[in-house]
């Protein structure tokens, strides 16, 4: 059996999909299953049990003999929560408790961890593992995914295998119940169809015009297919970059999606909101040699072909 935490959610029903594909049907969906529009990412897919996070730990301890492989990708993922104790139950010590269980009961481990740790990029957006002690998220989720990773590396006692995946801007199906946290491509899909422009934030920094904040934007298509190289690789483990390793500007991406659509380029600029304004990321873009050094040699969609693949799948189901 496969486990996956957050299996209602973007990127968890994302890799579901993936691994049924790959005849792997024996999937533990762990999740809330308290959002029956979130629910709906699950329909169609092979599960062979539904188990709520809050008994998750109790069913693995009855559970483990059976159990090959942990996708830990169940997370509060909202970088505008400020409840700390919130995030640092579910986020932090929730993970600390699958790590442990992964130790005592020699189950490999794949866990979400996020760019949201390196901050502002002050160190860059490095990988490697001697920097993270002293990256600077900057908020509470961030945090609470940054000190979770340097938890990781102080452990004496590890899972055989495990690994932590610093996901970028990840894109693409199944993200429709996110709200204001969906990416931009959703919204300029949704806005572009309905009112035939797109609102980008405008610029705050004299060094960047406006639409011009550079992120690296990745597919879930190519997220999905890491995780499952990792599950097959079971070496080398480590904290990893998870980007397409090449930054683009909202203006880039906001363009493909009218291209995908086939409608004129209409682009309007307001101001960030104030709320996000202090900590809004104006440039990142994963390092990814340390993925390919281990034997990743897959290519990333570029950004227009993640888009129009992205986009006509939203288009179909309309």
């Amino acid at each position: 059996m496969i486990i996956v935490t957050g299996a209602a959610g973007f990127i968890g029903s994302n890799l579901i999909q993936r691994l049924n594909q790959d005849n792997f049907n024996s999937i533990i969906a762990v999740d809330h299953f308290d959002r029956p529009e979130k629910n709906k990412n699950l329909v169609g897919l092979k599960i062979q049990e539904k188990v709520n996070r809050d008994e998750f730990i109790a069913w693995l301890d009855k559970n483990y003999e059976t159990v090959e492989f942990i996708f830990h990708i169940g997370a509060r993922t909202d970088t505008t929560e400020m409840d700390v104790t919130l995030l640092d139950k579910l986020n932090t010590e929730y993970t600390k408790s699958v790590w442990k269980k992964c130790c005592q009961y020699q189950i490999p481990l794949v866990y979400a961890s996020s760019a949201a740790t390196y901050g502002l990029g002050e160190l860059g957006y490095d990988d490697n593992e001697d920097l993270i002690p002293q990256l600077k998220p900057l908020n509470p989720y961030g945090d609470s995914k940054h000190v979770f990773d340097v938890w990781a590396l102080q452990q004496i006692e590890k899972p055989f295998y495990w690994a932590g995946l610093k996901f970028f801007n990840v894109y693409g199906p199944k993200e429709y119940h996110k709200g204001r946290m969906a990416s931009v491509v959703w919204h300029a899909y949704n806005q572009i169809q309905k009112t035939g422009k797109m609102k980008l934030f405008r610029s705050h920094k004299a060094n960047y015009k406006d639409g011009e904040q550079m992120r690296d934007f990745v597919y879930v298509k190519d997220v999905v297919d890491v995780c499952v190289f990792l599950m097959h690789h079971r070496k080398d483990s480590g904290i990893y970059n998870l980007g397409s390793g090449k930054a683009r500007t909202f203006n880039d991406l906001v363009k493909a999606v009218f291209a995908a659509l086939n409608k004129p380029v209409n682009i309007e600029y307001i101001d960030t909101p104030l709320d996000i304004r202090d900590t809004y990321q104006y440039f990142t873009e994963a390092k990814m040699e340390k993925l390919k050094w281990i034997g990743y040699e897959e290519g990333f969609f570029e950004l227009e072909g993640g888009v129009r693949d992205y986009v006509s799948g939203l288009a179909k189901s309309h």
